[in-house]
């Protein structure tokens, strides 16, 4: 446990190039081989996912053109034609998200077993580690790229109402079988959510812990609050920060730390806020906002809008006041 207790304390010269968490390099032992493989295809199919996402484009102009000519087949179609495959997409990523909160629960049952404490866990099993917080990562990137794409939710729907009206004229939808009513539903309220992905890891989390009533609720919560507190040494302390060897890392680290903060809110009975914490959220906000504003407004938003205590009583003024929006 020895370079963990060295990262939290800061004894860099005693450290030399020993991470506690390695994001960029750290590789599976043979105990962790079998899970290791079977999360990075999950892995795998997220980089997939967060392309397709990024060049998702929407059908717009076409459903602008099929509301403002209602009467004319042909435009109908090419909406229609222009709709089914984006639809397709929208449903392989919600198929995808109960992908990733199996791979969650994989993980997380190793890293909160009772055989280690939640800190040698993490330190003994790093390449673990690194895809719970590739896992992180990818949630909150998808989030992000999902609230600034309002086609998304106005595909969808259009798909509904074009569905629905072919069921009550008896017409034959062709791909209408591509998402049936059930599911339909279940996908309205996945993309409902402001950061769906974050909502399904949360309940997620929520879930294990309950489902899983013979492990201390600590155990999940220290590995949390862990992560966060080494991302947050990590960032903030320029000897580990320029071992980087790529600035991307840097962002990777932000959204890990704000991913496990918005995890333990979940799941801490009292949440990531309170004077108690074994979170310093006061030094993690400060981290965020010392950032280039465009590259973290989205992280602080999660912070903002999809935690669970934030607003009780028990969170301090000064933190409400760090993460107003300005």
């Amino acid at each position: 446990m020895g370079n963990l207790i060295k990262v939290l304390t800061r004894d860099i010269d005693n450290n030399a190039g020993n991470f506690f968490l390695d994001f960029e390099n750290a590789q599976p032992s043979q105990s962790e081989t079998e899970v290791w493989e079977t999360v990075n295809q999950v892995l795998t199919e997220a980089k997939v996912i967060l392309d397709d996402l990024q060049t998702y484009k929407g059908a717009g102009e076409e459903i602008r053109q099929a509301i403002q000519n209602p009467n004319v087949e042909g435009v109908q179609e090419k909406a229609w034609a222009a709709v089914v495959p984006l639809v397709a997409k929208l449903k392989t990523f919600y198929e995808f998200s109960q992908k990733l909160e199996s791979s969650l629960h994989c993980l997380l049952d190793i890293l909160t077993s009772a055989d280690s404490t939640p800190t040698q866990h993490l330190e003994q099993k790093q390449a673990l580690a690194r895809q719970f917080a590739h896992i992180l990562h990818f949630t909150l990137r998808f989030d992000e790229l999902k609230m600034t794409n309002p086609a998304i939710q106005n595909d969808f729907s259009y798909y509904r109402r074009t569905i629905s009206r072919m069921r009550i004229n008896n017409v034959s939808s062709d791909s209408g079988s591509e998402v049936n009513n059930e599911l339909a539903n279940r996908m309205s309220l996945f993309y409902a959510s402001a950061t769906p992905m974050l909502k399904t890891l949360s309940d997620a989390t929520s879930k294990f812990v309950s489902d899983n009533p013979e492990v201390p609720i600590e155990n999940t919560t220290v590995c949390l609050s862990t992560m966060a507190c080494v991302c947050k040494v990590m960032l903030e302390t320029p000897e580990y920060r320029s071992r980087f060897a790529s600035e991307e890392t840097v962002l990777f680290c932000l959204r890990v730390m704000v991913g496990v903060i918005i995890l333990y809110d979940h799941v801490h009975p009292a949440g990531a806020f309170v004077k108690t914490s074994n979170i310093d959220m006061k030094g993690c906000i400060k981290v965020l906002k010392e950032q280039p504003p465009s590259s973290v407004e989205g992280l602080l938003n999660a912070l903002r809008y999809t935690t669970k205590h934030l607003n009780d009583e028990t969170t301090s003024k000064q933190i409400k006041n760090m993460l107003q929006a300005n």
